[in-house]
């Protein structure tokens, strides 16, 4: 999550949501693992991972959504995120 990594502010119904983005995700993660692993930082509201239509593959990166800012401000704490061996 080095520099690869950006926070934006969603404005929905009245609710915002906090995204934040992840870079290098290894090919074998998949949406439910990376939502359990950043559910120790906060309730994830949802996580995007963009698959390729041509190669079935996804593309390697994702959006993370929390709820609070205070959530994303925990995930940013940690030094260093690593999934199955590398770090996102």
């Amino acid at each position: 999550m080095a520099a690869t990594s950006a926070v934006r502010t969603v404005g929905r119904r009245s609710r915002r949501l906090f995204d934040i983005f992840v870079a290098e995700v290894p090919w074998t993660v998949s949406s439910k693992e990376l939502k359990e692993y950043f559910s120790q930082f906060g309730p994830v509201q949802r996580c995007q991972l963009p698959f390729d239509k041509d190669t079935g593959f996804h593309r390697r990166y994702c959006w993370i959504k929390f709820s609070t800012l205070e959530d994303v401000k925990n995930v940013f704490q940690k030094d260093s995120h690593i999934l199955e061996g590398a770090k996102v």
